[in-house]
Protein backbone atom coordinates (compact mmCIF):
# COMPACT_ATOMS: atom_id res chain seq x y z
CA UNK A 1 0.00 0.00 0.00
CA UNK A 2 1.18 3.64 -0.63
CA UNK A 3 0.11 6.68 1.11
CA UNK A 4 1.09 10.22 0.88
CA UNK A 5 0.14 12.54 3.39
CA UNK A 6 0.49 16.57 1.16
CA UNK A 7 0.02 19.80 4.51
CA UNK A 8 0.35 23.31 4.17
CA UNK A 9 1.63 24.92 7.49
CA UNK A 10 2.31 28.48 8.65
CA UNK A 11 3.49 28.42 11.83
CA UNK A 12 3.91 24.57 11.96
CA UNK A 13 1.21 23.40 13.95
CA UNK A 14 -0.44 21.84 11.13
CA UNK A 15 3.02 20.29 10.32
CA UNK A 16 3.04 18.35 13.30
CA UNK A 17 -0.50 17.27 12.98
CA UNK A 18 0.54 15.61 9.65
CA UNK A 19 3.36 14.20 10.97
CA UNK A 20 1.47 12.46 13.84
CA UNK A 21 -1.29 11.78 11.38
CA UNK A 22 2.03 10.06 9.58
CA UNK A 23 2.96 8.43 12.24
CA UNK A 24 -0.11 6.70 13.20
CA UNK A 25 -0.55 5.68 8.95
CA UNK A 26 2.95 3.84 9.14
CA UNK A 27 1.90 1.35 11.42
CA UNK A 28 0.53 0.14 8.49
CA UNK A 29 2.05 1.20 5.40
CA UNK A 30 5.48 3.78 4.56
CA UNK A 31 3.80 6.80 4.46
CA UNK A 32 5.19 9.47 2.02
CA UNK A 33 5.13 12.92 3.84
CA UNK A 34 5.11 16.32 1.80
CA UNK A 35 4.19 19.79 1.73
CA UNK A 36 1.81 21.19 -1.16
CA UNK A 37 4.90 22.97 -2.34
CA UNK A 38 6.79 20.00 -3.32
CA UNK A 39 3.34 17.09 -3.69
CA UNK A 40 3.33 15.51 -7.14
CA UNK A 41 0.75 16.30 -9.23
CA UNK A 42 -0.58 12.56 -10.25
CA UNK A 43 -1.86 10.86 -7.06
CA UNK A 44 -3.05 7.48 -9.43
CA UNK A 45 0.30 5.90 -7.89
CA UNK A 46 -1.13 6.13 -4.35
CA UNK A 47 -3.50 3.50 -2.14
CA UNK A 48 -4.57 6.49 0.14
CA UNK A 49 -4.32 10.59 0.09
CA UNK A 50 -4.43 12.47 3.20
CA UNK A 51 -4.37 16.18 2.55
CA UNK A 52 -4.61 19.53 5.46
CA UNK A 53 -4.13 22.76 5.96
CA UNK A 54 -4.72 25.74 8.07
CA UNK A 55 -8.26 26.89 7.65
CA UNK A 56 -7.67 31.06 6.97
CA UNK A 57 -10.97 33.30 6.23
CA UNK A 58 -13.59 30.20 6.45
CA UNK A 59 -11.78 28.01 3.95
CA UNK A 60 -8.24 26.86 2.35
CA UNK A 61 -5.89 29.43 2.78
CA UNK A 62 -5.14 31.81 0.00
CA UNK A 63 -1.81 34.03 -1.10
CA UNK A 64 -3.63 36.77 0.07
CA UNK A 65 -4.62 35.02 3.56
CA UNK A 66 -1.30 33.11 3.52
CA UNK A 67 0.85 37.10 3.28
CA UNK A 68 -0.99 38.50 5.97
CA UNK A 69 -0.63 36.36 8.89
CA UNK A 70 3.15 37.28 7.36
CA UNK A 71 2.53 40.90 8.00
CA UNK A 72 -0.48 40.96 10.54
CA UNK A 73 0.72 38.30 12.84
CA UNK A 74 4.67 37.54 11.72
CA UNK A 75 3.96 34.12 10.90
CA UNK A 76 7.57 32.64 9.83
CA UNK A 77 6.91 33.18 5.95
CA UNK A 78 4.50 32.58 3.79
CA UNK A 79 4.31 29.04 1.19
CA UNK A 80 4.80 29.81 -1.77
CA UNK A 81 1.98 26.82 -2.60
CA UNK A 82 -0.83 25.96 -0.70
CA UNK A 83 -3.02 22.84 -0.60
CA UNK A 84 -5.62 24.98 -2.73
CA UNK A 85 -3.29 25.95 -5.20
CA UNK A 86 -1.98 22.34 -5.64
CA UNK A 87 -5.52 21.06 -5.71
CA UNK A 88 -6.26 23.38 -8.69
CA UNK A 89 -3.32 21.53 -10.39
CA UNK A 90 -3.66 18.04 -9.16
CA UNK A 91 -4.67 15.74 -12.25
CA UNK A 92 -8.36 13.83 -11.98
CA UNK A 93 -7.97 10.51 -11.06
CA UNK A 94 -9.65 7.65 -13.44
CA UNK A 95 -10.34 5.03 -10.21
CA UNK A 96 -11.87 6.30 -6.81
CA UNK A 97 -8.63 6.51 -4.93
CA UNK A 98 -9.51 7.19 -1.00
CA UNK A 99 -8.46 10.02 0.30
CA UNK A 100 -8.90 11.77 3.91
CA UNK A 101 -9.07 15.39 5.01
CA UNK A 102 -7.98 17.29 7.82
CA UNK A 103 -7.29 21.38 9.62
CA UNK A 104 -6.22 22.94 12.35
CA UNK A 105 -8.67 25.64 13.63
CA UNK A 106 -8.57 28.35 16.18
CA UNK A 107 -10.29 27.41 19.65
CA UNK A 108 -11.46 30.87 20.11
CA UNK A 109 -12.54 33.05 18.43
CA UNK A 110 -15.02 30.28 16.85
CA UNK A 111 -15.51 30.73 13.48
CA UNK A 112 -17.26 29.09 10.83
CA UNK A 113 -15.57 27.29 7.46
CA UNK A 114 -12.97 24.88 7.17
CA UNK A 115 -10.16 24.30 5.29
CA UNK A 116 -10.55 20.41 5.32
CA UNK A 117 -14.41 20.85 4.28
CA UNK A 118 -13.41 22.74 1.32
CA UNK A 119 -10.31 20.32 0.43
CA UNK A 120 -12.61 17.52 0.62
CA UNK A 121 -15.01 18.93 -1.73
CA UNK A 122 -11.97 19.20 -4.22
CA UNK A 123 -10.93 15.86 -4.10
CA UNK A 124 -14.32 14.46 -4.47
CA UNK A 125 -14.75 16.81 -7.55
CA UNK A 126 -10.94 15.38 -8.92
CA UNK A 127 -12.93 11.86 -8.70
CA UNK A 128 -11.30 10.76 -5.33
CA UNK A 129 -13.30 8.79 -3.16
CA UNK A 130 -13.61 10.61 0.14
CA UNK A 131 -15.72 8.43 2.44
CA UNK A 132 -14.56 10.25 5.91
CA UNK A 133 -15.80 13.29 7.93
CA UNK A 134 -13.26 15.33 7.66
CA UNK A 135 -11.30 16.04 10.58
CA UNK A 136 -10.13 19.33 12.98
CA UNK A 137 -7.31 19.43 14.92
CA UNK A 138 -7.43 22.70 17.46
CA UNK A 139 -5.16 25.36 17.80
CA UNK A 140 -4.31 28.02 20.68
CA UNK A 141 -4.45 31.38 18.75
CA UNK A 142 -3.34 31.82 15.25
CA UNK A 143 0.12 30.48 16.51
CA UNK A 144 -0.51 27.99 18.51
CA UNK A 145 0.23 25.60 20.30
CA UNK A 146 -1.77 22.98 19.31
CA UNK A 147 -4.15 22.20 22.00
CA UNK A 148 -3.41 19.13 25.15
CA UNK A 149 -4.04 15.93 22.97
CA UNK A 150 -4.84 16.94 19.75
CA UNK A 151 -1.17 15.40 18.27
CA UNK A 152 -2.39 11.72 20.32
CA UNK A 153 -5.45 12.36 18.45
CA UNK A 154 -4.00 12.93 14.98
CA UNK A 155 -1.89 9.90 15.49
CA UNK A 156 -4.86 7.56 16.31
CA UNK A 157 -6.93 8.93 13.41
CA UNK A 158 -4.04 8.08 11.44
CA UNK A 159 -3.82 3.95 12.81
CA UNK A 160 -7.44 4.14 11.72
CA UNK A 161 -7.44 5.72 8.48
CA UNK A 162 -4.67 3.56 7.66
CA UNK A 163 -6.54 -0.03 8.88
CA UNK A 164 -9.06 1.51 6.46
CA UNK A 165 -7.34 1.85 3.65
CA UNK A 166 -5.27 -1.34 3.94
CA UNK A 167 -9.00 -3.26 4.22
CA UNK A 168 -9.93 -0.91 1.23
CA UNK A 169 -6.71 -2.02 -0.88
CA UNK A 170 -6.74 -5.54 0.79
CA UNK A 171 -10.07 -6.11 -1.19
CA UNK A 172 -12.34 -7.09 2.10
CA UNK A 173 -14.33 -4.01 1.87
CA UNK A 174 -16.27 -5.53 4.53
CA UNK A 175 -19.66 -3.73 4.87
CA UNK A 176 -19.16 -0.50 4.22
CA UNK A 177 -19.67 1.24 6.99
CA UNK A 178 -16.96 3.80 8.53
CA UNK A 179 -15.28 3.77 11.85
CA UNK A 180 -13.53 6.68 11.65
CA UNK A 181 -16.20 9.34 12.91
Amino acid sequence: MRVIVVFESIWGNTERVARAIAVGLERHAPVELVTAEEAPMLLEPYDLVVVGGPTHAFSMSRPSTRASAVQTRNAPAAVSRGIREWLGEVCPVFYPIPAATFDTKVVTPRLPGSAAKAARSELRALGFDVREPSTTFRVHGYEGPLVDGELDRAEQWGVALGALAATTVSGDHGDGESSLA
